[in-house]
């Protein structure tokens, strides 16, 4: 069984990679379980362009960036250590406190949000969003 307390710690240490941007965008859900930011831009769903969740699991922690996802561009350069963690195109799993991977991740998260504030860039998103 999982250490309860490690995985708190994880959980808002990499909650803290977010912080920084709450400011500029929606906090959605804040719990001892789930932090969540959508950004403030409205896609043609009618639905907030979403940036990302940090959220407190059984058996691990994930860390939700969805800049990678829409730009995979953005991997480029990612550490083999980090990609080992990474779960599908946009999530990133945890046990434990990995202080050189979540620098990593608060560099690709500035970078995420660098794209997502740029107009063009989410004015193409929009155009490639299903109606």
């Amino acid at each position: 069984m999982p250490d309860k307390n490690k995985f708190n710690e994880v959980f808002h240490r990499l909650k803290a990679i977010f912080k920084p941007y709450a400011k500029k965008m929606v906090v959605v859900q804040d719990t001892p379980g789930c932090y969540y930011l959508d950004t403030r831009h409205i896609m043609k769903n009618k639905k907030p362009l979403c940036f990302g969740a940090v959220r407190l699991g059984r058996n691990y922690v994930s860390f939700y960036l969805m800049s990678v996802y829409t730009s995979p561009d953005l991997l480029k350069g990612m550490s083999p250590e980090l990609k080992k963690r990474m779960q599908g195109k946009s999530c990133f799993n945890f046990k434990e406190v990995d202080e050189k991977l979540f620098k990593e991740l608060d560099k690709l998260t500035k970078a995420g949000a660098t794209k997502f504030s740029n107009e063009k860039f989410v004015a193409g998103l929009r155009k490639m969003q299903a109606s």
